[in-house]
């Protein structure tokens, strides 16, 4: 029994180290590959460049890279991509690729980064509606606005907008990876020209709080306002029937009326007659 169990560990043992050997002779067979294939320029980044930059000649730079490792689009001149805006971050070395640009002509700064058929739109904030700080570019938020809409009624609190994406923080426009906070007295959102509309006008009708989401958590939600009076527990009515009390009048035996006067009827033969008495 102990001899078959040795022989199955090492059968075992081989079948594993045979496994590992092939994987490792591939891996360097195919670095030899890589390394044997003819270099192609390619366009890298010369530094770290932030969002909203411009693409100046100093910020790019031509390297050679095997062919199977360029990304599909890279660019294989500087010419093709400098004067353009950075719309995601780029890291030094790494590949230029038209997904991390502006169109063309479309020039660079915050302008760059509205995608057609939206717009942005700036609103004041605070560090309560900014959520401490945390609102950064790249981030989603929601738009909530409280308000007596009546004039004389009791104040609400609606969702205006739902999802909207924050493009800059003040002057900022770079994308926070650190999570750290950053204070500014304005906020700018990404919205369609009808939401557009509708945050102008909630500005100017109440005040204005951003909630912070999930960036992941894209789920639109039928949220019916908050009026102020469920904030408040108020003591019900009591509904309890009480006794009602009857109040006994006494009653006293009617008194028989007596008549003034009598009357009589005779009759003599045919005729009839009433004396009265």
């Amino acid at each position: 029994m102990n001899r078959t169990r040795l022989l199955m560990i090492g059968f075992v043992a081989l079948a594993l180290g045979a496994f590992v050997s092939v994987s490792v002779y591939r891996t360097l067979q195919a670095k030899t590959s890589a390394a044997n294939e003819p270099g192609l320029e390619v366009v890298v980044a010369a530094n770290d460049l932030q969002v909203g930059a411009r693409l100046q000649e100093k910020d790019v730079r031509v390297a050679q890279a095997p062919a199977s490792l360029i990304p599909s689009g890279a660019f294989k001149a500087p010419s093709l991509v400098v004067g353009r805006g950075v719309i995601l971050p780029i890291t030094k070395g790494e590949f230029v690729l038209p997904k991390m640009l502006a169109a063309e002509k479309a020039g660079s700064g915050l302008p760059s980064l509205i995608p057609p058929g939206m717009r942005a739109v700036s609103v004041r904030v605070n560090e309560v509606v900014s959520v401490a700080g945390f609102v950064t570019p790249g981030a989603r938020v929601d738009v909530l606005l409280t308000g007596n809409p009546t004039g004389n009624g009791e104040p609400q609190t609606n969702t205006v907008l739902e999802n909207v994406e924050v493009v800059a923080v003040g002057q900022k426009l770079e994308r926070n990876t650190s999570g750290d906070a950053q204070a500014a007295a304005v906020i700018t959102l990404l919205v369609s020209p009808d939401d557009a509309q509708k945050l102008t006008l909630a500005s100017t009708q109440g005040r204005i709080q951003l909630t912070l989401r999930n960036p992941v958590d894209t789920k639109q939600e039928d949220i019916n306002s908050t009026r102020a009076s469920v904030l408040y527990k108020t003591q019900a009515p009591d509904v309890t029937p009480k006794p009602r009390i009857v109040k006994k009048v006494p009653t006293t035996a009617p008194t028989p009326v007596v008549p003034s006067t009598y009357t009589i009827q005779v009759i003599r033969g045919t005729k009839s007659e009433e004396e009265k008495f």
